[in-house]
C-alpha cells in the first residue's frame, strides 16, 4: 500500500471537523476527496501534508508514519488552489526554489526542472514571468513545482477551481495524462464530481465529518451507500420518495405516495421491514409515449441538446426527475404520463442506508 490513515481525529475548538477517519490508498492510485463545503476533505489533505495536526490517529506512507514528521520530510508535495507562484521569479525559478532551499546540486536541479517540463509540455515557458501566463499554465507549473520534488505521493487541493469552464475541462484532461506519467499516488480534493467521475480511480464521499463511501466511480453512481451520496453524485440528483413494501417475494414490490407500484430487483432479503425510500435516476424515468398509471405535472424543461431533463411534481407533490428527447414537445404545467424502469430502482432503508439490485 502507499498510504494508511488511521483513525484520525480533528477539532478546531469545540467543533468537530474529522471523526474517526481510516482510509488506504494503493500505489499510483488516483483518489478523489468530494464532499461539500465544511465536510472536513480538505482538513484531511492537510493533516497528510502537515499543514495540520491531527488530535489523534494516525498517517502511514510506504511504511513509514509520517504524522510526527515535519512537512518537507514526509514524502508528499502539494499543489494548492491558489497557484501561489513568485511573481519575480521564472518559471524555471520557481520550479527550482524548493530543490534549491533542500541543497540539491543544481546539475541535478536542472535536470528534474527539464524532465517535469517535459512531462507538462511546458518547455517554452521556462524563462517566462507567471504574469506572462494563462491561468492553465500557471497551474500546470504549480504541478511542475511538486513533480521535481519526486514525491510519494502527490495532493491536489482544488487544483482547477480557479480556471473557466474551457480550460478547466482541458486541464482535467491534462491531469488524466499526468497521472500515467508519475509514479506516484493522487490525492485531489474536489466538490466537483464531473473531475472526480472523470480522474479518479476510486472516489471517497465525506459528509458531516465522516467517509460516507469509498468505491469506484461507477459503483458510487449506481450503487449509492445511503441517500445522502445518492443526492450528492449524480447530475440531477437522484429523485427520492416514500414507498411501503407490498409482500414478502424474493425481490421487492413497492408502492409510491401517488398509487404507482413498481416491481424492483432488489432483493427483498435483508430489507428492513419498516417503510422505505425509493431511489430512481432521472434516465430511469422517461416520459411514455402512451397512457400511463403514474402522471407529473410538469414544473421545468431542461433542454440539453441530445437529451431533455423534466422536473415534475407526482399526484402526492413529490417531485421526480424524468428523461425524454432532445427534441421534447413536453410543455412547463402539463401532465405528462411516465414510464418507470424499476429494474434500475434503488430503496433506501429508515437509516438512509442503500439497497441494490444484485451486482452484475
Amino acid at each position: 500500500m502507499s498510504l494508511e490513515l488511521k483513525n484520525i481525529r480533528k477539532a478546531f475548538g469545540a467543533t468537530p471537523v474529522l471523526d474517526e477517519v481510516s482510509l488506504t490508498l494503493q500505489s499510483r492510485e488516483f483518489i478523489a476527496f468530494l464532499g461539500p463545503s465544511g465536510s472536513g476533505k480538505s482538513t484531511l489533505l492537510r493533516i497528510i501534508a502537515g499543514l495540520e495536526t491531527a488530535d489523534a490517529g494516525e498517517v502511514w506512507l510506504e511504511g513509514r508514519r509520517i504524522d510526527t514528521l515535519p512537512p518537507g520530510e514526509r514524502g508528499v508535495a502539494m499543489v494548492f488552489q491558489q497557484y501561489a507562484l513568485y511573481p519575480h521569479m521564472s518559471v524555471r525559478e520557481n520550479m527550482a526554489f524548493g530543490l534549491r532551499n533542500a541543497r540539491v546540486p543544481r546539475a541535478e536541479i536542472d535536470t528534474l526542472v527539464d524532465d517535469a517540463a517535459r512531462v507538462l509540455e511546458i518547455e517554452q515557458l521556462l524563462e517566462r514571468k507567471p504574469d506572462q501566463l494563462s491561468g492553465g499554465q500557471r497551474q500546470r507549473v504549480a504541478i511542475g513545482r511538486a513533480i521535481v520534488k519526486r514525491p510519494k505521493l502527490f495532493l491536489l487541493d482544488e487544483p482547477l477551481s480557479n480556471l473557466d469552464a474551457a480550460l478547466r475541462l482541458r486541464t482535467r484532461v491534462e491531469l488524466a495524462q499526468l497521472r500515467q506519467r508519475v509514479e506516484a499516488a493522487m490525492i485531489m480534493v474536489t466538490h466537483d464530481q464531473a473531475e472526480a467521475m472523470t480522474l479518479a480511480d476510486r472516489i471517497v464521499v465525506f459528509n458531516d465529518r465522516r467517509i460516507q463511501q469509498v468505491a469506484t466511480p461507477v459503483e458510487i453512481y449506481s450503487r449509492p451507500a445511503n441517500t445522502f451520496v445518492a443526492r450528492f453524485v449524480g447530475s440531477p440528483a437522484m429523485s427520492l420518495a416514500p414507498a411501503i413494501i407490498l409482500d414478502d417475494g424474493p425481490v421487492a414490490k413497492v408502492k409510491l405516495g401517488d398509487g404507482t407500484v413498481v416491481q424492483t430487483a432488489v432483493p427483498r432479503d435483508g430489507l428492513p421491514a419498516d417503510d422505505v425510500e425509493i431511489g430512481l435516476r432521472p434516465e430511469h424515468v422517461r416520459v411514455a409515449k402512451s397512457e400511463s398509471a403514474t402522471t407529473a405535472e410538469v414544473l421545468l424543461v431542461e433542454r440539453l441538446g441530445e437529451r431533455s431533463i423534466i422536473y415534475g411534481k407526482l399526484k402526492d407533490g413529490r417531485s421526480i426527475t424524468a428523461e425524454d428527447s432532445g427534441m421534447t414537445g413536453v410543455r412547463v404545467g402539463e401532465l405528462v404520463p411516465l414510464t418507470i424502469d424499476g429494474e434500475r430502482a434503488h430503496l433506501f432503508g429508515p437509516d438512509g442506508t442503500g439497497y441494490h439490485r444484485r451486482a452484475e
